[in-house]
């Protein structure tokens, strides 16, 4: 009889025609995301009565090129950003770059010196209009390579740390800050970086642990001799005290007398602080006050004088025979001059210490004294601070929240202002007779140049105009519908590595700026979900001098983007570092390949999307493989919900790969080929397993599920179909006890295949004892295990077991009995140790006493299963003939 064919398995016929044969990433990824571009997917609209959920783009420089710790954080805004749309919210993610004041500034400096001119020789002016230049030309770099990762961002709200609306954001709560005596100007040591002959926060100063020296120098003669041990020997001529520790007997009939510092004639004090650590070199400490944070310190507290020694390259200025050498060819100097006069005492090399680096150019970085903008950060770090402790925004993974409270709560004043030209102007004006004025975004300058008023020439450190970064894009200080509709903003996602760097000052900023709002409406994000950093295969930092770096987007071409995606979404746990290497890519690409070979197989015999068929009408794999996906949907979703996207891709892998493309299309080519009702349940159950595991997938692998799901369900885009929600109605436990016991004895008959070398296809004679639930199954078994029915002759070679089935296999002219009695021999050697060693803890007195009942139990359970396999292993060596 032959079976009538539907229109809707004729429609899946040519579905799966349009299909090529191969998934080719290229031919598909860039039409498909300029379409959900243009259709306009990615917008989201403020006036819409769903609910929000608000992602801020973490803004890459517009220096920046894409690189794999972008892609990462991408690949996981994107996925969550994807399923809230599908669940029915309001999903904004909102992109933009940040305008990087040193970076850029470097970069259109090295522009300029190509051509034989200096930023000073267009003047700053014409300076600023050749770096919007610059940006205009190359500032859109990046955000066009994310495009490739088919981030689904609202590019209607792109957004730049230096437009017009956030520079107005700036000036705004500079403003407000300055009124409220939160911004304050200071003359305080700082991080200077020579090389970019700026200052930085401490949190743009990286410490290394770098080879110096240690050297112990003596000032003074004869019992009023003073030894002191420093690294940096060329900062004694700065040097305006010795300090000792108010209790250390050794140096208290010093305390209040002077000694003569070498080179420069001059005599300084010796001083009694508490600060000095009396167990460190000599236990007294040279002080320059001018060129160190501690010892200006120790200056305040005793009215010393700060003498700065160098000017902003790091040359010394002090007259005498260093003058004008780099602070690095003064200091052999000093030491060889020193040791002329035999004042050096002592000397180590190497000596290894932390030195702070510019975090941009990785020059070492010196401590001067400078007169700077400051923001006093201790009412809004406790804020801050106090907005986790409380629960208003959660840390995730909750380990990292001490790392937070270690940074928030010891942060001192950070000093805002730069010495750049690209940036945002401090908004400060002074007066001819010493007026200081600071002027606010729709105010007029108090006077003109010719009148004597001139303006502060620093710009703000960059990471002040970042930090507004939730709120500030969202049109404040306006009240506006973008921001009354998506802040708070719903989760931050970024690399533990910023949390020092970006993430206190948005929660300082966001707190103050939106206070009016109450303490529930003011925090800048709920969440901020943390990930690692990406490192090679072996564990290692990226880097070039190992020549281990990654670049994404050479993936993306070689592989796709789903597979670079996958990749990076599959390793991403909360708070860790992921190793990854391009055979992990690899191995994504022939997941993508399968997905997209499994669906085709399905549309070539005819599944389709038009609800589930009666229970009664379900074989049991077709109630096995429902179960499973209720159980994976709601698994999958709630580890979305907490951020655990590794968990989340492996369950769908393995989902995916194990349980659908191989148990249950290998289950269900059979009732295919014989038609009726079967067949017709079969592609019923096939088409709607695949339509919910392509939106399952989606939010990770984008675009081979958008060209699948389309063609499978004619809908218009995954991107905007429902979210799967887990049918508890479909779970079927024993279901899935029947299909576990025959994959477990068509398992174990593979297994014993592999070990004797047959050949996949290979046919072998099987006698089958099966039990229970398992005894229906018969015929699934011999297919998938590829057994014929005994015939007459039949001489049992092998016996393989499980909980419900016997299979005994006749492998005459076929077996390798060596092989196979050198396999079992193996097995028992294996079990036997096992045996011995569960038996030898559990023997263990001691052992026993400090165990926990829950390891113990777990030993009990190993040595039962392991006194089964040793009886079987030895009943199948039995039942082996003689070789």
């Amino acid at each position: 009889m032959t079976e009538t064919t539907s229109p809707q398995t004729q429609g899946s016929h040519a579905a799966a025609a349009a299909l090529p044969p191969q998934y080719a990433p290229a031919e598909v990824e860039g039409k498909l995301y300029e379409h959900w571009v243009g259709a306009g997917y990615f917008e989201a609209d403020a006036k819409s009565e769903k609910p929000p959920h608000t992602i801020v783009i973490p803004p890459p420089n517009v220096t920046s090129v894409l690189h794999i710790g972008h892609a990462l954080d991408v690949t996981l805004q994107d996925s969550i950003t994807r399923r809230k749309r599908m669940q029915g919210f309001e999903a904004l993610w909102l992109p933009g770059t940040d305008h990087a004041g040193i970076a850029t500034q470097n970069a259109v400096e090295k522009q300029l010196a190509k051509e034989g001119l200096s930023r000073h020789d267009l003047g700053r002016e014409a300076f600023v209009k050749r770096t919007w230049e610059w940006k205009e030309e190359k500032g859109s770099a990046i955000l066009n390579q994310i495009r490739k990762l088919g981030a689904s961002v609202d590019w209607t709200r792109e957004r730049f740390t230096f437009d017009a609306g956030l520079s107005r954001s700036v000036l705004t709560i500079f403003k407000q800050l300055y009124d409220d005596g939160l911004i304050y100007r200071a003359e305080r040591i700082i991080n200077w970086c020579p090389r970019c002959l700026t200052a930085l926060s401490d949190a743009e100063v990286e410490h290394h642990d770098d080879d110096g020296e240690l050297v112990s120098i003596r000032y003074g003669e004869g019992e009023n001799a003073i030894v002191v041990a420093t690294t940096r020997a060329e900062t004694m001529l700065g040097d305006t005290a010795v300090a000792v520790h108010p209790e250390d007997e050794r140096y208290q009939h010093l305390v209040g007398s002077t000694v003569e510092l070498p080179f420069t004639g001059r005599r300084i004090p010796v001083v009694a602080d508490a600060h000095v650590d009396p167990s460190f070199g000599t236990g007294a400490v040279k002080v320059t006050p001018a060129h160190d944070p501690n010892d200006f310190e120790i200056g305040q507290r005793h009215a010393l004088e700060n003498l700065v020694i160098m000017d902003e390259r790091g040359v010394i200025t002090v007259h005498g025979p260093f003058l004008g050498l780099d602070r690095f060819e003064a200091r052999p100097a000093v030491v060889a001059a020193l040791r002329e006069e035999g004042r050096i005492v002592a000397e180590k090399r190497p000596y290894v210490h932390a030195v702070g680096h510019c975090s941009r150019c990785d020059t070492v970085v010196e401590p001067r004294l400078s007169m700077q903008w400051w923001v006093k950060v201790g009412p809004l770090a406790a804020d801050a601070a106090a907005a986790v402790r409380d629960g208003r925004v959660r840390i995730h993974p909750k380990e990292l929240e001490p790392r937070y409270f270690q940074w928030v709560d010891n942060l001192r004043d950070w000093c805002i202002s730069r010495q750049l030209w690209w940036g945002h102007r401090i908004p400060v004006w002074y007066g001819p007779n010493g007026e200081i004025v600071c002027v606010g975004p729709d105010e007029e300058a108090p006077g003109t140049e010719a009148e004597g008023w001139r303006q502060d020439s620093d710009v703000l450190d960059t990471w002040f105009s970042s930090g507004l970064w939730p709120f500030s894009t969202l049109g404040w200080p306006d009240d506006t519908e973008d921001l009354r509709k998506f802040y708070p903003t719903s989760v931050l996602v970024t690399g533990y590595d910023i949390l020092f760097f970006w993430v206190v000052r948005m929660m300082m900023f966001g707190l103050y700026a939106m206070k009016d709002r109450g303490p529930e409406g003011s925090i800048p994000f709920h969440t901020v979900s943390l990930h690692g950093l990406v490192r090679d295969q072996l564990g290692r930092k990226l880097s070039k001098s190992l020549g281990n770096g990654i670049d994404p987007l050479e993936w993306v071409e070689k592989y796709g983007a789903d597979a670079t995606r996958f990749t990076l979404a599959r390793g991403a746990n909360p708070g860790v570092d992921l190793a990854t290497g391009e055979e992990w890519c690899q191995a994504s690409r022939n997941f993508c390949n399968k997905v997209w070979n499994a669906t085709r197989f399905a549309l070539m015999n005819g599944a389709t999307v038009a609800g589930l068929p009666a229970k009664e009408h379900l074989s049991t794999a077709d109630r096995w493989i429902l179960s499973r996906l209720s159980a994976v949907t709601a698994e999958v979703d709630a580890l979305m919900e907490d951020y655990q996207h590794a968990k989340a891709c492996e369950a769908l892998f393995h989902y995916a790969w194990d349980e659908v493309f191989d148990w249950y299309v290998e289950l269900a080519k059979a009732p295919l080929a014989a038609g009726g009702q079967a067949a017709a349940s079969t592609r019923a159950v096939l088409g709607h397993v695949l339509d919910v595991t392509l939106r399952l997938l989606h939010p990770y692998v984008p675009f081979v599920t958008e060209e699948l799901w389309k063609t499978l369900t004619g809908g218009e885009s995954i991107v905007i179909a429902a979210w799967p929600v887990a049918d508890e109605a479909l779970r079927d436990p024993a279901a899935e006890a029947e299909i576990l016991a025959l994959q477990e004895a068509v398992t174990e008959v593979r297994r014993f295949r592999s070990d004797q070398g047959l050949n996949v296809g290979q046919r072998v004679p099987g006698r089958l004892v099966l039990q229970g639930s398992l005894a229906a199954h018969e015929t699934d078994l011999r297919s998938l295990a590829r057994l014929t029915e005994p015939e007459g002759g039949f001489a049992a070679t092998a016996t393989l077991r499980t909980a419900l089935a016997s299979v005994e296999l006749d492998l005459s002219g076929t077996i390798d009995v060596a092989a196979e009695r050198a396999r079992l021999t193996k097995d028992q050697t294996a079990a036997a140790k096992e045996i011995a060693q569960a038996n030898a803890k559990l023997g263990n007195e001691a052992f026993l006493a400090k165990a926990p009942e829950a390891i113990v139990e777990k030993i009990r359970i190993r040595l039962a299963t392991a006194e089964a396999d040793l009886q079987r292993v030895q009943t199948q060596l039995e039942k082996l003939p003689e070789a």
